[in-house]
């Protein structure tokens, strides 16, 4: 009589035994916003349309190097660079992008001021981009990008004027011959502000409270570093990501305009070389900077957690 073999049961230490499939970590994604106004709306700026020549240029060729790094661009071109399109793509990248992941930002456009009402700046005014129809506050913006998530890196390139302590010539009201600087200006400034100032006070105070009362201003920090203020801490540590801009300019001076390319931005895609460069954002800036003439030189600060951050190749996802 044949013997029935019984099978043979399979056993815990069978099963544990048995190789586990391996989790594979989420691949970093990069985003990138490029914002690029030749003219802005004459109805909101005292009848001033602010035109320059190389801003959407700017916009193109920096989407262009953003699709070359495996970066998504979104395009806001002169009459599409409203504060609510700006503002939506702001909180868009805030709200999708994770630890890791890459948010390159740039601006190229007019720069101005409006009064600071809530006594973080020095000088006495607030810092802006002047998109198609009104203005981005700086503290708006900073605010804007601390509501990113913790190990977000962020990477600001901003073509533009920005006003500091110092007090400057105002800007002729006819374009000069040759470049034109990307500042709007002060008569234009005050204009602006003064029609439109509950508006602009507004926005203040608003940002104000929703930072618990702590300005993410740029200046200020800057100004912190050099004193070692304890403010400087406060508003450090309202920033989760990691933060790093590298401006046109210095903020007593002006930013070009071009017939191709902004002074700062053509010279920012020469040291790239398309891909070529393979240094850190430290030396990025360092050799941006050293080829430029001394009446622009652009200025490097950073938020946050930074330390691997500025060691790293820009634009790397």
């Amino acid at each position: 009589m044949a013997t029935r073999k019984t099978p043979r049961p399979t056993t815990q230490a069978a099963t544990t035994n048995a190789a586990a499939p391996k989790a594979t970590a989420a691949k970093p994604k990069g985003w990138s916003l490029h914002i690029g106004l030749n003219s802005v709306d004459p109805g909101h700026y005292g009848g001033w349309s602010g035109d320059l020549t190389a801003c959407e240029f700017d916009a193109l060729d920096m989407a262009e190097l953003a699709k070359s790094q495996s970066i998504k661009p979104t395009l806001l071109l002169t009459r599409s660079g409203t504060r609510a399109k700006v503002l939506a793509a702001l909180r868009k990248a805030a709200k999708t992008l994770k630890a890791g992941d890459l948010f390159l930002l740039s601006y190229s456009g007019h720069g101005g001021q409006v009064t600071d009402i809530d006594a973080d700046e020095p000088d006495g005014q607030d810092e802006t981009w002047c998109l198609f129809d009104s203005q981005l506050i700086d503290d708006e913006l900073y605010y804007e990008l601390s509501r990113f998530a913790a190990g977000v890196r962020i990477l600001v390139l901003s073509d533009s004027c920005h006003s500091g302590s110092v007090v400057r010539e105002a800007v002729p009201g006819a374009a000069p011959a040759g470049p034109r600087p990307r500042l709007m200006p002060p008569a234009i400034a005050r204009r602006t502000y003064r029609e439109h100032k509950a508006f602009y006070d507004g926005l203040q105070k608003e940002v104000a409270r929703a930072a618990g009362g702590v300005s993410n201003d740029p200046d200020a920090v800057l100004a912190g570093l050099s004193v070692g203020s304890a403010r400087l801490n406060a508003v450090v540590t309202t920033f989760k990501p990691s933060v790093i801009l590298i401006s046109g300019c210095q903020d007593n001076q002006t930013s070009m305009d071009g017939e191709h390319n902004g002074a700062f931005t053509e010279r920012l895609l020469a040291v790239w070389r398309q891909g070529a460069f393979q240094g850190s954002h430290r030396l990025f800036h360092q050799t941006i900077r050293s080829g430029m003439p001394s009446t622009q030189s652009p200025n490097l600060f950073t938020l946050g957690p930074v330390t691997a951050f500025v060691k790293q190749r820009p634009f790397k996802v």
